[in-house]
């Protein structure tokens, strides 16, 4: 029989087939994400790439409500989620045994896999609260803090501690205390999340609000602190904002099991990491989701796939002794 064009490219077609369902044996079949409450960035952002993973790659997926980075890390840990998001302080906490979850484990099971953006640390209240400084929150003040064990959760109490703010402390979905603080149940939200802030964008459709900046000095003062940088969250981000306000910010990564395939972990990369457009269309703090942003890990060892992708498409300076099991 003669070889045509067409039976060529069909023959290849199967072999590369085959190549691929073998490549693939080890892939798991569905995987989840863990996130955070709804109304928040975590969620938001989460539930947009874990849908665009599962599509591109036909798998069955889909992101988890959790508590946040801290619980993020146990799960992705012990593998109960495949992937998750955290932030380095608690990624480092965590390494260190210092997890509220499962104090004194280290979670070193959970590796790096993407840079995924700054969270700022910001504060919102009702216009009509006549709060428009830190200086000005009111002693015994009802402060939401976000989930147990969120980022927020975990460093905002001590940072208002360290600027000299007394409150009582209250936690919850952002969601919900979004709708305590409009009720009147809350005189302020200590928000660390990406930016726009669902919550905070629905409040300001629904009510007035004050979007609180740090003065430079209390921006220095939690600088010296602990571990975050200077940010300034763009006057374009809200409708309330007339100008850029001055802020602090952490990064955040996305986490996979160590464990997880080396060639599933560099597929699912690819798609985050390989178009950044699509990326913003799930949430614009994904315009931080890019490449060159991987050298923003200093905490957490590298996944080898995530460590593969990143060397040969972004020229990443990953040594041997930042990849797990290397």
């Amino acid at each position: 029989m003669k070889t045509t064009p067409l039976l060529i490219a069909v023959a290849m077609a199967a072999s590369y087939t085959a190549v691929q369902a073998e490549n693939h044996s080890d892939w798991p079949e569905s995987f989840t994400v863990g996130t955070a409450s709804q109304g928040g960035t975590y969620f938001a952002y989460g539930s947009g790439w874990a849908n665009l993973v599962a599509q591109e790659l036909g798998l069955s997926g889909g992101a988890e409500v959790t508590g946040g980075p801290m619980q993020n890390m146990a799960l992705v840990h012990t593998g109960d989620a495949s992937f998750g998001m955290t932030t380095m302080g608690p990624a480092a906490e965590s390494l260190n045994g210092n997890n509220p979850i499962a104090p004194g484990l280290q979670m070193d099971n959970a590796c790096a896999m993407f840079p995924m953006y700054q969270t700022p640390f910001s504060v919102t209240t009702l216009s009509s609260s006549g709060i428009t400084a830190i200086s000005e929150i009111p002693a015994g003040a009802k402060i939401g803090f976000g989930p147990a064990g969120s980022t927020s959760d975990t460093y905002f109490p001590r940072m208002m501690e360290t600027l000299g703010v007394d409150f009582e402390r209250r936690n919850g979905g952002w969601t919900d205390l979004g709708s305590q603080l409009q009720d009147g149940l809350l005189d302020v939200i200590a928000f660390a999340a990406g930016v726009p802030v669902p919550a905070v964008s629905q409040l300001e459709v629904q009510t007035d609000v004050n979007i609180i900046e740090f003065t430079a000095e209390e921006q220095a003062a939690i600088q010296a602190a602990f571990p975050v940088a200077e940010f300034n969250i763009a006057a374009d981000t809200y409708t309330t904002l007339e100008a850029d306000a001055r802020s602090v910010s952490m990064w955040n990564f996305s986490i996979a099991n160590c464990d997880l395939p080396a060639s599933f972990v560099e597929a699912v990369v690819d798609v985050v990491m390989s178009d950044n457009a699509r990326m913003m269309n799930i949430h614009k703090a994904a315009r931080s989701t890019v490449p060159e942003n991987w050298d923003k890990n200093n905490v957490l060892m590298w996944h080898p796939g995530a460590a593969k992708w990143f060397k040969e498409n972004a020229g990443a300076d990953i040594s041997d002794d930042q990849i797990f099991g290397m």
